[in-house]
C-alpha cells in the first residue's frame, strides 16, 4: 500500500459537503445495519403483546447501554489509524506494521470488553428486582438478556472493522449487508419465536438468540468485504496477536473517556427506562417504542459525528482553523434537516410511524406514544447536536472534556429534571422525556461551546497568528 505526499494547499479540494457526506453516509448505514435489527425486534415483540414489548425493550435498552460503552472504548481506533497513515517521516512498511498493531490492539480490547459486558448484562437480569420493576416483565426479560449476551463480542468486532475502514478513509458502503441482516433477523427471529422449520419454540427469548446469530454473521460478511478490498486487505491483521501493551494502553487512554461519555448518555436513558417501568407496563412499552424510533434517526447523527471528526482532524493538522469551524456548522445544519424531516412525519402521521410497533388495540400505550413522539422532535435536535459535539472534540483529541460535560448535562440537569417533572409535578411519562430533553440540550450547548472555545484558543496560540500580532 502506498501513501502519497501531503496534498498541496493549492490543489483543488473536494467540497466539505461532499466529503462529509462520503464519510458520514457509509458510517450511518453501518450503524443502521445494527439498529435495523433491534428495530425489527421491537416490531416482532409487538406481535406478542404489550408485556413482551416492555420486557424485550428493557433487555434491548440495557444491551445497548453496555454495547455503547464498549464501542466507546474502540471508537478512537479510527483516529489512531488516521494519525499513523498521515505520518510522512516513516516508510510504507513501518506505517503498515503500525496500523496492524493498532487494529490488533482494538480487537483485543473489543473481545475483553464483550466478554465482560455480556457477564454484566446477565447479572443485571437478576439485580433489577430490587429496583421496583414489574416481576412479570422481568421474568420475560431475563432469558432474552442471556440470549443477547453472546452477540456482544461479534458486534464489537464489527465496530473495530468499521473504525479501521474510517481511519483509512475508505468507509465501506453496507447497504446490502444492512438489508440482508434485517431480512435474516426476521426469518431467524420468527423461526425461534414460533418453532418453525424444526427450531425450538422460544417465544420472546428466540428474538435474542436470532439477534446474536445475526451479529456474528454480519461480522463475518463485513470481514470478507474488507479482506477483499485491495487497499484495506493489505493492512488488515489476520489474528489478534502479538500485541504490545503500550499500544493497548494508548487506545484505552483515548477510548476510556469516550466510553464514559457514551455511557453517561446511555446510562441516563437506561435509568429513565427503569423510571418508566415504575410507572407501569404501558409507559415502559411506549418509552421503548419511541426511543427505538429516535434511536434510528440518531444513527445519522453518529455518521455525521464521525465524518466531521475526521475532517476536523485533517483541518487542524493543516492549521486550517476556519475550515474546522465551517465543518462543525455544516454537520449541525445537516442534522437539523434530518430532524425537521422526521419531525414532520411525527406530526403528520404519528399512527403510521407507530404502526410497525404497536397494535391499535393497545389504546393506553398508543396515546402515551403519541405524546412522546411530539417531545421527540425537540429531543432529537439536541441529541444529534451533542453527539456531533463529541465527534468535534474527538477531532481535537479532547476526549476527557466530553465526559465531564456529559455528567453536568445528563446527571446534573437531565435526571433531576425528569424526576421532578414526572413525580412531584405529576407529568408522568411526558415529564420524564422533557427532563431527558433538558439534559441533552444542556450537554449540546456545553460540548459545542467547548469546541469553538478550544478552537479559538489554538488559533490564537498558533505561531503564524502570534507572529502577526508581534509584527504589529
Amino acid at each position: 500500500m502506498t501513501f502519497g505526499p501531503r496534498q498541496s494547499s493549492f490543489a483543488p479540494r473536494q467540497s466539505d459537503g461532499r466529503q462529509l457526506t462520503s464519510l458520514a453516509m457509509p458510517i450511518a448505514m453501518t450503524q443502521l445495519a445494527q439498529v435495523a435489527v433491534s428495530t425489527t425486534n421491537i416490531a416482532l415483540m409487538g406481535t406478542l403483546g404489550v408485556r413482551q414489548v416492555a420486557a424485550g425493550g428493557l433487555a434491548l435498552v440495557l444491551f445497548n447501554q453496555i454495547r455503547t460503552m464498549c464501542v466507546g472504548l474502540i471508537t478512537g481506533t479510527g483516529n489512531q489509524v488516521a494519525t499513523v497513515v498521515s505520518r510522512r517521516d516513516r516508510n510504507t512498511r513501518l506505517i503498515e506494521a503500525e496500523v496492524r498493531e493498532v487494529v490488533r490492539s482494538s480487537f483485543v480490547i473489543a473481545t475483553m470488553a464483550g466478554l465482560l459486558g455480556g457477564a454484566v448484562l446477565i447479572g443485571l437480569g437478576w439485580s433489577l428486582q430490587w429496583l421496583g420493576q414489574d416481576a412479570a416483565v422481568l421474568a420475560e426479560a431475563r432469558p432474552m438478556m442471556v440470549a443477547l449476551a453472546p452477540g456482544l463480542v461479534p458486534c464489537l468486532w464489527f465496530q473495530v472493522l468499521r473504525q479501521y475502514t474510517v481511519g483509512m478513509q475508505r468507509p465501506q458502503a453496507l447497504l446490502l449487508v444492512t438489508l440482508g441482516s434485517v431480512a435474516l433477523n426476521v426469518v431467524l427471529a420468527l423461526g425461534f419465536m414460533h418453532g418453525w422449520a424444526g427450531l425450538p419454540e422460544l417465544g420472546l427469548t428466540g428474538i435474542g438468540v436470532a439477534t446474536s446469530l445475526v451479529f456474528l454473521i454480519t461480522f463475518g460478511v463485513f470481514w470478507v468485504m474488507v479482506r477483499r478490498d485491495s487497499k484495506l486487505g493489505a493492512t488488515l491483521p489476520l489474528r489478534m496477536w502479538p500485541v504490545r501493551m503500550s499500544t493497548v494502553r494508548d487506545e484505552l487512554r483515548l477510548g476510556t473517556p469516550i466510553a464514559l461519555t457514551y455511557g453517561s448518555e446511555a446510562g441516563m436513558f437506561s435509568v429513565l427506562a427503569l423510571v418508566m417501568g415504575s410507572l407501569g407496563a404501558a409507559a415502559l412499552a411506549a418509552h421503548n417504542v419511541v426511543y427505538q424510533i429516535v434511536y434510528i434517526v440518531f444513527q445519522v447523527a453518529i455518521g455525521l459525528s464521525h465524518g466531521a471528526s475526521i475532517l476536523v482532524s485533517k483541518a487542524v493538522a493543516r492549521d486550517e482553523f476556519t475550515h474546522a469551524r465551517s465543518v462543525a456548522w455544516l454537520a449541525l445544519r445537516y442534522s437539523a434537516v434530518i430532524v425537521a424531516v422526521t419531525g414532520i412525519a411525527y406530526v403528520a402521521a404519528p399512527d403510521w410511524v407507530l404502526r410497525p410497533f404497536l397494535a391499535d388495540s393497545d389504546t393506553a400505550t398508543v396515546e402515551l406514544a403519541h405524546g412522546l413522539l411530539l417531545i421527540a422532535i425537540v429531543l432529537q435536535l439536541f441529541d444529534s447536536a451533542q453527539n456531533i459535539g463529541v465527534g468535534l472534540l474527538r477531532g481535537l483529541k479532547d476526549t476527557k472534556a466530553g465526559f465531564r460535560l456529559s455528567l453536568v448535562g445528563y446527571w446534573g440537569v437531565g435526571l433531576p429534571t425528569a424526576l421532578l417533572l414526572a413525580f412531584p409535578l405529576g407529568l408522568g411519562a411526558p415529564g420524564v422525556w422533557w427532563g431527558l430533553t433538558a439534559g441533552l440540550a444542556t450537554t449540546a450547548v456545553l460540548m459545542l461551546r467547548r469546541y469553538f472555545t478550544l478552537l479559538h484558543t489554538r488559533e490564537q496560540q498558533h505561531p503564524r497568528v502570534l507572529a502577526g500580532s508581534l509584527g504589529h
